[in-house]
């Protein structure tokens, strides 16, 4: 199945330790949203603005990846899967449930999902407006 990363699972080292199927395919944006960070865990999350796009990788994962990912993500507390079609494939990735305020995330985690960034070879400009809320 297709995957869609946008925060920590950009990280190439870390979405391998967590799903060991796991292949990066290419860098994607995900248009008519943005990326913010909230809840207690300050993590990444996107949500629906008109105009805007989400930079993130595409993964083919397997079934036991997606399980996995699922234990990760906290689904279905904390994320909620999403579908989306790119070029006419279906994609998942997660949004969070609850849309609290953003929050600043930490600076461990920020590093992962830069590092994240410069594994997918994404362009750090939406990263960078996501912290200046």
């Amino acid at each position: 199945m297709l995957y869609f990363a946008y925060g920590s699972n950009l990280n190439h080292f870390q979405m391998k330790r967590r799903c060991k199927d796991s292949i990066f395919l290419k860098k994607i944006n995900l248009k008519d949203f943005r990326l913010t960070f909230r809840s207690k865990y300050r993590a990444a999350d996107i949500e629906p603005k008109k105009n805007s796009l989400v930079p993130g990788a595409l993964f083919e994962i397997s079934k036991s990846d997606e399980k996995k990912l699922d234990v990760y993500e906290d689904f279905p507390i904390l994320y909620k899967k999403y579908y989306f079609y790119y070029y006419g494939k279906k994609v998942m990735t997660y949004t969070m449930v609850k849309k609290s305020q953003f929050r600043f995330p930490t600076e461990r985690y920020l590093n992962v999902v830069k590092r994240g960034y410069q594994d997918c070879k994404l362009d750090k400009k939406e990263l960078i407006r996501a912290l200046q809320i």
